[in-house]
């Protein structure tokens, strides 16, 4: 009976140590492919620090047909990595997301351009052919081109907008004088193209003092009432954020844990490593919490932005410091 007693008792207690020990699912939603533009999250994943936080963590690539904000809004995600100007436009349409975390410090968004297309300067600008993303990506665009008083309908004297793929073709054929690019990805596709640095004009966007946050990550303001939710994202932003330091520190490790969880192989160990060199550029002087005068600036970027801006008034409520403050205390 001693032994029987004895024996129930441990599986009890086994069961009770499994229950204990069960991870939490956590599902992040990336805002593009696997690359090294979100190496922190695989980082962590492959360093067990998701794991050291309790947490059993689903990385989802994105893609040109995938919007973060559809994802989070459907539950298929519980957090995603999205630029600021789409979540405040999705939060003002009635999404209530809400920016949890900044891991990304600075922009890396830029106009690059052809000298021999006469371009040395933003007053070169007129009756040029500029290349610009959309979907939310032109609106620090059409703010700097408002700052420069520079039209954007192709008038006289103004720019004609060439709505631009997730290419640099129009550059490289021609078709326009300048195109969007960032500092770590298309920027590159330029130089690989055949063209030098010192065939360029840069403008980043940092510089010209319109740059609007990128890559911060967001939960659904619904989600984050729930005490549980909230100590999950807590030990997610800890285990993210112990990821960037490392991906910063480590490079060319980053690099090689990217291309080995990239299921699609399209990636490159020279175009991941020298992604990642400038990337940690963007992270660096971040600690996971949104600084307010950078929130502050890229709401004013969108409020300025021409005649159509992204969002019609100041947000309320779209990001706290709730998460960070428990994340890195």
């Amino acid at each position: 009976m001693k032994t029987i007693t004895t024996l129930a008792a441990g599986a009890a207690l086994g069961l009770w140590g499994a229950t204990a020990q069960a991870a939490d699912d956590v599902t992040l939603q990336l805002k593009w492919v696997t690359q090294a533009q979100f190496a922190g999250y695989y980082v962590a994943l492959d360093k067990g620090f998701y794991e050291e936080e309790d947490l059993n963590v689903t990385i989802k690539p994105g893609g040109p047909d995938i919007a973060p904000t559809q994802v989070l809004a459907g539950g298929g995600a519980d957090v995603t990595v999205e630029w600021m100007p789409a979540a405040l436009a999705a939060r003002e349409k009635g999404l209530g997301m809400v920016n949890i975390a900044q891991p990304f410090k600075s922009s890396g968004m830029m106009l690059t351009c052809r000298k021999d297309a006469g371009v040395t300067s933003t007053d070169d600008f007129a009756d040029k052919t500029l290349g610009v993303w959309f979907f939310g990506n032109e609106f620090p665009f059409l703010s700097w081109m408002s700052k420069l008083d520079i039209a954007t309908d192709g008038s006289d004297g103004g720019v004609t907008v060439l709505k631009q793929g997730f290419n640099v073709d129009p550059l490289l054929q021609g078709q326009a004088a300048c195109v969007s690019t960032m500092t770590y990805n298309e920027y590159w596709q330029v130089i690989d193209a055949g063209l030098t640095p010192d065939d360029l004009t840069v403008f980043k966007y940092e510089d010209q003092g319109v740059a609007t946050l990128e890559d911060g990550l967001y939960a659904l303001e619904e989600n984050l009432a729930d005490p549980a939710f909230e100590d999950k994202m807590v030990r997610f932003v800890r285990a993210s954020m112990k990821g960037w330091k490392y991906a910063e520190a480590n490079p060319d490790e980053a690099a090689e844990i990217v291309l080995d969880n990239d299921a699609s192989g399209a990636q490159t160990e020279k175009h991941q490593k020298r992604m990642m060199g400038e990337i940690a550029k963007l992270t660096a002087g971040s600690n996971g919490a949104l600084d307010p005068a950078d929130y502050e600036r890229t709401v004013a970027s969108l409020l300025s932005g021409g005649s159509d801006p992204v969002i019609s008034k100041a947000p309320e409520g779209a990001w706290t410091h709730a998460i960070t403050d428990k994340a890195l205390n």
